[in-house]
């Protein structure tokens, strides 16, 4: 048998902890006198001390790790007891884009690796100022328009297709502007289609497209890399651009300046004695547009030929007012775009057909509608459903290609809101509706103004 400090050498909290030695034995005394000089002690002596001594070593092991847990959670502080509104408010952003987002999917995503990215951030935030440019990037990963704050900085970038003006495109290793929205500062600064970019805002344009492409994959596809474009060239609400471009051999600035759209709901002309024209001025959202269209038509009656200009609605509309639109167009109940909506919770779709009904006088000529690049969302599903319809000729360029049906949300503890596409949208023959191409294919702003001179005369 080993000795009392053999065994006691042996002593480990575990042990304590199973003791035999902490239940009652008729054979260890609950009582034991204290140990005497010159005293030969006896094995029940020898066993109570030890039982002694592990019962409080353990008791003092126990003080000793509570208080060192104690010393650990206050010198943690928030870390463990509360996190900060913005990290609450980042998880609740991530978690609605998660469940709500319409197209991580259909755009392969990595949304669970966007968090891994973002969410170490979101701890170091200290202002609303910075949480909105870091949400602002975290929308840069859907690389889509239709996904966007309802708060913005001075320092954040303009919407697009809304706040933009030019559209660039890479060819080669070179940069070229290949349309321009007509009547805003890219075309009244003197820029044109066909020019080569050289800079912007005095640097390199490739190594500021880093600022908007997705961080979750370092192998960005095409629409990332125009999204970017297309972001940088929008530019910042509190800065002045400058587009650098080559032109006769030389270096050239130009400095687009940013303007609102026109107040008018519409703009209505006649072309010739055949064709009528109307053009909607980015008012889709807008349900006084109903009456104004309507009384514009009404008086339009006469003409063989309607041309429906819909190149400047890029901030979309409702649909309510894209139906009493198209209603004016078809003596029956037809359908004109297909929604999709996921419901993830129990693992099943909603799927159905919209339809436009009837409405008035029914207007019974040729009908053309012009699209564009800063033709977007609301002004998209008109396209489509007049296509769609099979009720007129869809010519200009590709859209602006705005995704899905938006659902507005407000995160809880800073109320920042936001909008993100919720149900997908198609064309009734099935194609998404962001990769619909016009009957009439165009290659800028000015070829489909040409066509619809064409159709004019």
């Amino acid at each position: 048998m080993l000795s009392a400090p053999a065994r006691m050498a042996k002593f480990s909290l575990p042990q304590a902890v199973y003791s035999p030695a902490v239940k009652q034995n008729d054979n260890i005394p609950h009582e034991v006198p204290g140990p005497c000089l010159g005293f030969k002690q006896s094995r029940h002596f020898r066993r109570s001390n030890l039982w002694l001594f592990r019962n409080k070593t353990y008791i003092m092991s126990i003080k000793f790790l509570t208080k060192t847990i104690f010393l650990i959670l206050f010198f943690s502080g928030n870390s463990i007891f509360a996190q900060t509104k913005y990290q609450n408010d980042f998880i609740e952003f991530w978690t609605y884009i998660n469940n709500h987002y319409a197209y991580l999917d259909q755009q392969k995503i990595d949304w669970n690796k966007v968090r891994e990215i973002y969410e170490p951030k979101a701890q170091k935030i200290s202002s609303n100022e910075e949480f909105i440019q870091l949400l602002e990037s975290v929308l840069n990963e859907l690389h889509n328009g239709h996904a966007s704050l309802n708060t913005n900085l001075n320092t954040s970038n303009r919407l697009i297709p809304s706040g933009s003006d030019l559209y660039i495109e890479k060819s080669g290793n070179k940069f070229y502007i290949t349309d321009l929205r007509k009547g805003f500062g890219g075309e009244l600064s003197g820029l044109k289609i066909g020019m080569e970019v050289k800079y912007f805002n005095g640097k390199p344009i490739e190594e500021q497209l880093e600022n908007f492409l997705p961080k979750f994959t370092d192998k960005p596809n095409q629409k990332m890399y125009q999204y970017a474009l297309d972001m940088l060239f929008a530019g910042t609400h509190d800065k002045k651009r400058e587009v650098t471009v080559i032109e006769n051999g030389k270096e050239k600035s130009y400095f687009p300046v940013t303007y609102k759209n026109r107040d008018e709901l519409l703009y209505s002309k006649v072309l010739s004695s055949k064709t009528a024209y109307i053009k909607i001025n980015n008012s889709l959202g807008n349900n006084n547009l109903i009456a104004e269209f309507d009384k514009t038509l009404d008086s339009l009656f006469q003409f063989k030929n309607l041309i429906i200009d819909l190149t400047e609605t890029p901030g979309g509309g409702n649909s309510t007012v894209a139906r009493a639109i198209m209603g004016r167009f078809t003596n029956k109940l037809l359908p004109y775009q297909i929604h999709e909506f996921d419901e993830k919770q129990y693992q099943t779709k909603r799927y159905w057909l919209e339809y436009i009904t009837p409405r008035k006088d029914i207007y019974s000529g040729n009908v053309y509608i012009l699209v564009g690049r800063w033709t977007g969302s609301m002004g998209e599903g008109i396209a489509i459903g007049f296509d769609g319809m099979k009720r007129a000729k869809i010519s200009g360029t590709k859209m602006a290609g705005l995704m899905g049906a938006v659902s507005n949300f407000q995160l809880t503890e800073t109320k920042i809101g936001f909008q993100i596409p919720t149900e997908r949208l198609y064309h009734i023959n099935g194609i998404p509706r962001e990769n619909f191409v016009p009957e009439m294919l165009t290659r800028n702003i000015e070829e489909t103004i040409q066509k619809a001179k064409e159709i004019g005369l």
